[in-house]
Formats: structure tokens, C-alpha cells, sequence
């Protein structure tokens, strides 16, 4: 089982992923992609930290999130990714140009194989102005094609809306 649960900043999304690895029954592994750069970013990982069990696997990998996942994905385990936004900004950034097309790709290439449940957290960036800012609009435009791209390889797709999850492909769970 793979889902991909999209939405805006403090809209319920990673609330949701925890409880839905829970209802899983399985071990969790939780791959985060942040890099703590700043005081804001550093306590928002804290607060993450405070809500996940202690019993929960935690690697952080802010690039190589293909081998992470090919690693350590297995039949009865779960693992949350949170978030792809985040593991987009860092491709993005990266002073190598290359990295971010043959991560995307290598993710791409990997995800169908995956085996066991795998829970995608991602920010819903498409549905605000377009930004005056060339890095931005890039940003909107690799996140909306990845999203989609994901997406297609999900069974189940929810976005979550003021802690509501609106469920956009798959059955109820």
C-alpha cells in the first residue's frame, strides 16, 4: 500500500500520516527530509519529534531518499516520508544541478517495487498565484509534477484541509 497525503502548511497532514502508520499495526520507520538551518526550522522538528512514539525508527536523509526507502521498505513494516516538499527544496539548493533529476528519477524508478506501506507527506503548493520569483515558480512547478507523478503510483491519495482529510483516489480506510 502507498499514500501520498497532501496539503497547505498546519493543515493536519503529518497529524494524519502519524495516525494512519499507527493504524498500520506494523513497525514504523520515519524518514525525514528536513535540515534544521535555522531556530524556526529546528522547532518545528521538535515539535514532530514530541508526537512521534518512542518505538518508531527515525532516519533522517534530506537527499537519498530512494536508497533510504529501498533499504529499509518490507513486507509488514510502514514507513512515513515527511516530506517530499522538503526533500525537493534540498535537491533544488543542491550546488550539483544533476542531483535533482537523477533522485526524482531513481524515487520514480523504485517506488512500484516498494514493498510493504509507504506514506508520502507532501505540501500542496498549486493552489496560490503563481510566484514573481523564478527559484519559486520553479519550485511549484517540480513539486506540482513530482506530486502528480507520485501520485499516479499511489493507492490512495488524500488531501487534508483545516485537519480534514478529503480523499481524492483510492477506498476509505
Amino acid at each position: 500500500m502507498k499514500e501520498l497525503i497532501l496539503g497547505g502548511i498546519r493543515s493536519g497532514k503529518s497529524r494524519l500520516a502519524e495516525q494512519r502508520a499507527r493504524e498500520t499495526g506494523h513497525p514504523v520507520t520515519y524518514i525525514a527530509t528536513a535540515v534544521a538551518a535555522d531556530e524556526e526550522m529546528r522547532a518545528r522538528i521538535a515539535a514532530h519529534r514530541m508526537r512521534r512514539p518512542d518505538s518508531w525508527k527515525v532516519i533522517e536523509e534530506p537527499r537519498a531518499l530512494a536508497a533510504v526507502l529501498s533499504a529499509h521498505a518490507a513486507p509488514g513494516r510502514c514507513l512515513v516520508v515527511e516530506c517530499l516538499t522538503l526533500w525537493l527544496t534540498n535537491l533544488l539548493l543542491d550546488e550539483n544541478p544533476n542531483v535533482l533529476a537523477a533522485q526524482r528519477s531513481a524515487l520514480l524508478a523504485h517506488l512500484p517495487e516498494l514493498p510493504g506501506h509507504v506514506i508520502f507527506v507532501a505540501n500542496e503548493t498549486g493552489m496560490g498565484i503563481v510566484p514573481a520569483v523564478a527559484l519559486a515558480r520553479r519550485f511549484c512547478d517540480e513539486a506540482g509534477q513530482l506530486h502528480q507523478a507520485i501520485a499516479a503510483h499511489c493507492d490512495r491519495v488524500i488531501l487534508c484541509v483545516s485537519g480534514l482529510p478529503c480523499l481524492l483516489k483510492g477506498k476509505q480506510s
